[in-house]
């Protein structure tokens, strides 16, 4: 485990700055008068909670606030975001970061005793004997992740109390680069732009650091100046730029490519209202949809895998009927360093009641109840440079047929642009048809 996870904990460093630069700066925007435009124009209920998050974090206050933040690698999906190959400690005080410590998972995870048995299947496919950090994240309910990921921080003593838990995810590097513009740093060739930077990063620390003739234990230097690189253009970005990169930061947490869970209550309170905690809706009682892969050791090959929705519901009948199809395209052309065949661990979130009736192009079904919800779930596996659709068909609660049709579909962390094609056949017979990208939840009110 120690070069699979060694390799990825780059990114989270720059990430993690970044995400925080961004805070700081809207600290600086607030005490320039920004907070009373936002007051006073009538903005949506979020950016006053960005205003309410950026006083908790940065408030001079003299106490220190400390945080335990996930990097979750989603170019190899898991329920929560994805991988986490590291975690960082943050400490902050009166508006200022006092320490930022960086823990490599596959240390970390040396010092939790086994005895934790891992949630289906990763014992099967990822060969592991018992359930740690770097794989805790296995609910698509961020609150629960946090929780766990502090219950296995603490089996590895770890003697921190946390103030709040933020997991992140490589789109987040992505997303400051867009507004930096593309950086490049002395010393290494290339240059680092919003959609190439975390295939370069990659690159960088498994095989060009080799070629340039750097040594081993200075492959992830490139970390430190590219994290002063992109603070450095951010620092210098004027007033309307840094509001622009605040509604980055908005964008991100609507993805859900950033989710936050606080111990203060009031402040969670805010944050599950505006739907960045990365909750799933467990008081929703109508039509409901998610879909929840788990990247099991198909190594980083959900960089290119690309996905799509066709959802059919049908009221007319006796007892209404859905179907689900899921389209799997496995956009790599040959196996390398970073993927392979993909294999995931689907998981579709229905509405309690629900009863899957058939299944196409899967493998043995797992059903459950959690969160509220029905689910049933399946190994998918489609080989590089080919698509696979798999189908679901399954009835839903048959009062839905006696109230008005709602349907909520949520999106999982760490996937982006899903298509998504939804028919409804309402009591009626009459067809009803709607085509969406989906970046965030989204709720379909008929």
């Amino acid at each position: 485990m120690k070069k699979h996870s060694l390799k990825f904990w780059i990114i989270f460093w720059s990430a993690s700055a970044m995400f925080l630069a961004g805070w700081f700066l809207f600290w600086q925007i607030k005490n320039k008068g920004f907070e009373s435009v936002v007051d006073n124009l009538p903005v949506d209920e979020k950016w006053k909670t960005l205003t309410g998050l950026a006083d908790y974090l940065l408030s001079d206050d003299d106490k220190e606030k400390t945080f335990l933040v996930l990097f979750q690698n989603n170019m190899e999906l898991r329920p929560g975001g994805g991988y986490i190959g590291s975690f960082g400690i943050v400490r902050m005080k009166n508006g200022n970061i006092s320490q930022i410590e960086i823990h490599d998972l596959s240390n970390f995870d040396a010092r939790i005793p086994d005895g934790e048995t891992p949630p289906y299947p990763m014992a099967e496919t990822l060969r592991i004997k018992s359930w740690k950090l770097r794989d805790s994240n296995f609910s698509p309910n961020f609150p629960t992740n946090a929780e766990k990921a502090e219950y296995f921080y603490k089996l590895g003593k770890g003697e921190e109390n946390f103030d709040g838990i933020i997991g992140i995810t490589a789109n987040v590097l992505t997303s400051f680069l867009r507004a930096t513009g593309p950086i490049q740093i002395e010393g290494y060739p290339g240059t680092y732009a919003d959609e190439n930077a975390v295939i370069a990063l990659e690159y960088q620390v498994e095989k060009g650091y080799y070629d340039q003739g750097i040594e081993k234990g200075e492959r992830k230097s490139v970390m430190n100046d590219l994290s002063k690189e992109i603070i450095g253009k951010i620092s210098d970005l004027n007033t309307s730029q840094k509001a622009e990169l605040m509604k980055i930061i908005l964008s991100d947490l609507e993805k859900k490519d950033i989710q936050l869970f606080f111990k203060d209550s009031e402040i969670q309170q805010r944050v599950e209202a505006v739907n960045w905690s990365g909750e799933v809706d467990e008081n929703w009682n109508q039509d409901y949809l998610m879909t929840v892969d788990a990247n099991m050791g198909a190594f980083k090959s959900d960089y290119y895998v690309k996905r799509s929705f066709e959802y059919f519901v049908d009221l007319s009948g006796e007892n209404p009927t859905a179907k689900l199809k899921i389209t799997y395209q496995h956009t790599a052309q040959q196996k390398d360093w970073m993927t392979r065949d993909y294999l995931t661990y689907l998981r579709v979130y229905t509405p309690e009641g629900s009863w899957m009736t058939q299944s196409q192009n899967t493998g043995e079904m797992k059903f459950g109840k959690e969160l509220g919800k029905t689910y049933f779930g399946s190994l998918v596996k489609v080989p590089i440079g080919q698509t696979k659709t798999v189908e679901f068909t399954y009835t839903l609660p048959k009062d839905f047929k006696d109230k008005p049709y709602n349907l909520k579909i949520q999106k999982q962390a760490g996937i982006k642009d899903v298509p998504i094609k939804i028919e409804i056949i309402d009591k009626d017979g009459l067809k009803n048809n709607y085509d969406f990208t989906m970046n965030s939840d989204l709720i379909l009110n008929k």
